[in-house]
């Protein structure tokens, strides 16, 4: 057993053939006698072009290492003509490892970006002059100087965001020009711009770039496409110095890195790549598996190998991952049905909690257990969907004496928006004279350091702030309701016993982690908690291909299980709370795998449950059911269009000049408000608003995306341009009763 987490190719899976011991110059036979009989398709025949679609757990990086060993072996290959290709520095260097431990030295194992630079490096006096330019470790910088000239308030998170939304326009091989009609095709959400005001940013992106003589590592592969088209002598050099190539992860590439890997080969058919469509989770950046999927098309002849012998994890686990995967819809089909090869092992469960903290605790007792038990805290994940579910989890460990480390974030109290939030919280504290209710005064305070009442669209560093600021809000949230009499120097007080409590020194525990930077990874137990919809899916998820991309995140953390795989799901957040919640869509098509009825009374208030039975126990709320259009009865697959009760295609059923005139009135509060007006009210709740016309302010509150906070402080106003005020001056008497400076008649 390994002291700590590790890839899924980072060492022969049990039960596979074993390689012969490195001495002598490998004889090519005794390569392929080592392998299986799908990874000796791959090693056996090492010309020409070839797809492997290897599922998770199948040994597909020992069977395409030793497809370059015998290749090198059997002198079809010379090693320093190959390139092999892949998309993190730890799994080019585990190749890299694994080549030199099967006789093979020489051969290049890079990421596309290091492979890319060093020619780059190399070919750039030749081409341009002088020496490269200098490659920017981070864009933040660039972006936050871009937006500082375009005047634009951008904090951390938001630059962040703005930095992300840059790398995606720049793989996807856009300019600032062609950015806007992409965007609009790919439905982007920049965070709290529009997609021309964004197209703004990345050309003010490129000038700052080019003023301090820098380049980011987009441009590394941009810049070397370029100079394989305009030259093609150096072009020739490069084809010439690589006759074979081999990429990994093939289901991950976007457009730039594609379009490279077409240059390199000039039009040759030297090429293997292997890929797992199940394990594209990463299109939000650009990634595309339709390269893998079309691989036969775009090169007529290529063989198709499928790698399906799980050697990872127990039967009951690739039954559980296998069933979650059955029910895939959509464009993005994954034709892998893993089968598993390794010895039977304890049944997965999935385990019902009445609330957020109840499976915290439930999962940190059970994490207890099998370290009792004597499994390594080292190889065991809790998984997550969002890091703002991070801090009951660590919290709960830590109350339980478990080591742990957050994998691939900070820790909850060490981010800069939760410390921001609580330095705030502490300055508020001293002039708390209990007139305002706890849990909106704490909302308030946190608004100072981004927090807001209708989360940020889309996904990113700002929806990961809001989320751990929303994490101190509900802690605020249960204090008050514990305690009636609890003010805001209780709070404060709760935050430093907890964050005295996880002030241990970093040690080598128990892995959190978010789904996302798990892949690659595995663990002898895996805890995936969240699993209900909301989260799995995550509400942001819109659309049939955004859903989908949930289930595959979902398969991801499943298949990390060698051998214990818990699964686990909170009816409500807070203690006390009504049940609302339902496990996940996915989760239906697993119910013979994850047993059926629920057995109460275990720990921490837990029932072991099966999609059906919990549902069935759970108390009355909203079904996660698709719903339909009113019009035409299509499947409404967003989130605005659930709440509009309306699809895209349907004329609209409500007064058109009513909703512009509430639209007018939210512009007005937004801009003397100063917040954007989504704040206010999203179109969507507006399109609600005047599709039902509410009378008062208790059926206004019922329209969904309203609710009691807003409409007690936008209620009255909104109700009056219903009933017909000019939405101007409504807006400006709302302004004057809430103590604000209305907006000038020219603005």
């Amino acid at each position: 057993m390994s002291a700590t987490p590790t890839s899924g190719s980072s060492a022969d899976p049990p039960g596979a053939p074993r390689t012969p011991a490195v001495g002598a110059p490998l004889d090519p036979d005794a390569l392929l006698a080592a392998l299986d009989a799908d990874q000796r398709r791959v090693a056996a025949d090492p010309s020409g072009p070839m797809c492997v679609l290897a599922g998770a757990g199948t040994g597909k990086t020992r069977a395409i290492t030793h497809r370059i060993a015998y290749g090198v072996h059997a002198g079809v290959y010379v090693p320093q003509r190959v390139l092999a290709v892949t998309f993190t520095a730890r799994a080019a260097g585990e190749m890299r490892t694994r080549l030199r431990g099967l006789g093979v030295r020489g051969v290049q194992a890079r990421t596309f970006h290091a492979a890319a630079l060093r020619q780059l490096h190399y070919f750039w006096p030749q081409a341009v002059g002088g020496s490269a330019p200098e490659v920017l470790p981070y864009k933040a910088p660039v972006v936050a100087e871009a937006g500082h000239r375009l005047r634009l308030q951008l904090d951390r998170a938001a630059v962040r965001d703005l930095a992300a939304e840059v790398e995606w326009a720049k793989v996807n091989m856009l300019t600032h020009e062609t950015y806007p009609a992409a965007a609009r095709a790919a439905r982007r959400e920049p965070p709290g711009l529009d997609v021309t005001a964004m197209a703004r940013v990345i050309a003010e992106y490129e000038s700052v770039k080019t003023a301090r003589g820098v380049i980011d590592f987009e441009d590394v592969l941009l810049l070397l496409v370029g100079i394989m088209i305009d030259r093609e002598d150096i072009a020739g050099v490069i084809r010439s110095q690589y006759r074979h190539f081999v990429v990994d992860e093939y289901q991950d590439v976007n457009e730039v890195q594609q379009r490279l890997l077409q240059l390199w080969l000039g039009g040759r058919d030297e090429v293997c790549v292997v890929g797992d469509p199940a394990q594209t989770i990463y299109s939000f950046t650009g990634a595309s598996p339709r390269h893998l999927l079309e691989f036969t098309t775009t090169h007529p002849g290529a063989r198709t190998v499928r790698l399906e012998r799980n050697y990872r994890s127990t039967p009951q686990i690739v039954e559980v991952s296998n069933a979650v995967l059955s029910g895939q819809r959509g464009a993005i089909r994954s034709p892998i049905r893993l089968r598993a090869v390794a010895d039977t092992g304890p049944a997965p469960e999935l385990v019902a909690y009445p609330d957020d903290d109840a499976e915290a605790a439930g999962v940190a007792q059970r994490v207890q257990r099998l370290v009792a038990g004597g499994v390594d805290p080292a190889e065991i994940a809790v998984l997550f969907r969002t890091n703002g579910q991070s801090e009951a989890i660590e919290a709960a460990l830590a109350d339980v004496g478990v080591p742990y480390l957050v994998r691939g974030g900070e820790r909850f109290f060490a981010r800069s928006e939760v410390k921001k939030g609580i330095v705030l919280l502490r300055g508020a504290a001293r002039s708390d004279d209990g007139s305002v209710p706890l849990p909106d005064l704490v909302r308030d305070v946190l608004t100072g350091a981004g927090w807001q009442s209708t989360p940020p669209a889309g996904r990113g560093a700002t929806r990961d702030a809001w989320e751990s600021l929303a994490a101190l809000a509900a802690l605020a949230d249960d204090l008050a309701a514990t305690n009636g009499k609890a003010r805001l120097r209780d709070v404060v007080a709760d935050l430093d016993e907890r964050m005295a409590a996880q002030h241990a020194p970093t040690v080598q525990g128990v892995t959190l982690a978010s789904l996302h930077s798990a892949k690659g990874l595995e663990w002898d137990a895996v805890f995936l908690v969240g699993c209900s919809d909301g989260l799995m899916p995550i509400t942001m998820a819109e659309g049939l291909e955004e859903v989908e991309e949930e289930r595959r995140l979902l398969y991801v953390g499943l298949t990390r299980a060698r051998r214990h795989l818990t699964l686990s799901w909170a009816a409500s957040r807070a203690s006390g709370g009504r049940g609302t919640r339902r496990p996940s869509r996915f989760l239906e098509t697993a119910r013979a795998q994850l047993g059926d009825g629920v057995t109460a009374g275990r720990d921490a208030g837990e029932r072991s449950a099966s999609p059906a039975g919990a549902r069935a126990a759970a108390p009355r709320g909203r079904s996660a059911r698709p719903a339909h259009c009113r019009g035409c009865g299509a499947e409404l697959t967003s989130a605005a269009q659930r709440k509009t009760g309306r699809c895209d295609d349907c004329p609209p059923d409500y007064d058109e000049a009513t909703y512009e005139r509430l639209r007018e009135w939210r512009a007005a509060v937004a801009k003397a408000s100063k917040i954007p007006a989504y704040v206010v009210f999203t179109d969507a709740t507006l399109t609600a608003v005047a599709q039902r016309e509410p009378a008062d302010v208790v059926s206004l509150r019922a329209v969904s995306g309203v609710g009691e906070r807003k409409a007690s402080r936008y209620g009255a106003s909104a109700l009056a341009v219903l009933r017909g005020a000019d939405p101007r001056q409504e807006a400006a008497r709302w302004c004057e009763t809430a103590g604000i400076a209305a907006p000038k008649p020219q603005e």
